[in-house]
């Protein structure tokens, strides 16, 4: 595992988009795995920049989304296809047409789980997958279990992934119960993953993720195994590993 360290939020964010942007350089239609969450809107805010100098292109990238909340539509500002769009599909230059998140408003879950798994496969795979990583050691919505889940599914949310998600909604009433997500074993067929930390609060479980025992008690340990996983984090998330 690599581990890049930045000093504070714009460091962290520019670190995060190099590597994207590095990625699309080598590798013009390569598909990116994508995340939401207030961590990666500096990354994306960075890949716009970058695009606007002219100095990558979108127009053969090819994405997929860690997730979806299910039961909200695309126009819903909550839903992760409204995210992506706002912060940095119409922003650039790619196709809409190669841009994929699963869809929160199928009617059976099995069957889109079952979609989105299929659809990863024939595209050829994900070049860098990126991921955030929860409180409680979730990737994507894979949430503390007895297993390890090796395919796209669909979930019931834990109480603390909820709670956690609260602030984007006027009440923890209106946070979905359930959403999709990118099964463990789907993330883990990513050619490189790249983890984003930021912050005090991700010290602990960083520490517990990559310090500690491979368990699907803590979801994100499984990524010791990964043979290519950039760590990107500032020094308040690293604080708890030995070099830190």
């Amino acid at each position: 595992m690599r581990i890049i360290k930045a000093k504070d939020y714009d460091e962290f964010s520019k670190k995060a988009a190099s590597i994207l942007a590095a990625q699309i350089a080598l590798k013009p239609d390569c598909v990116l795995g994508l995340a939401t969450g207030s961590t990666p809107i500096g990354t994306y805010d960075q890949l716009v920049e970058r695009y606007e100098r002219g100095e990558i292109d979108f127009s053969q990238v090819t994405t997929v989304n860690l997730d979806e909340y299910r039961g909200l539509g695309k126009e819903n500002d909550q839903s992760y296809y409204y995210f992506m769009n706002k912060y940095l599909f119409d922003r650039v230059n790619i196709d809409k047409q190669r841009t994929h998140l699963p869809d929160g408003m199928a009617p059976d879950s099995e069957k889109e789980s079952e979609r989105y798994e299929k659809l990863i496969e024939e595209i050829g795979g994900v070049d860098i997958q990126v991921c955030g990583i929860g409180n409680n050691g979730h990737i994507g919505f894979c949430e503390p279990s007895s297993i390890f889940e090796k395919v796209t599914l669909c979930v019931d949310l834990a109480e603390a992934t909820i709670e956690a998600n609260k602030r984007f909604f006027e009440s923890a009433d209106d946070v979905p119960r359930q959403a999709y997500t990118m099964g463990v074993g789907t993330i883990m067929k990513g050619k490189k993953i790249m983890l984003l930390a930021y912050g005090e609060g991700k010290a602990d479980i960083l520490a517990k993720a990559f310090l500690g025992d491979i368990t699907p008690e803590v979801p994100a340990s499984i990524l010791q195994l990964h043979p290519d996983v950039i760590l990107v984090g500032d020094e308040a998330a690293l604080s708890k590993f030995p070099d830190s």
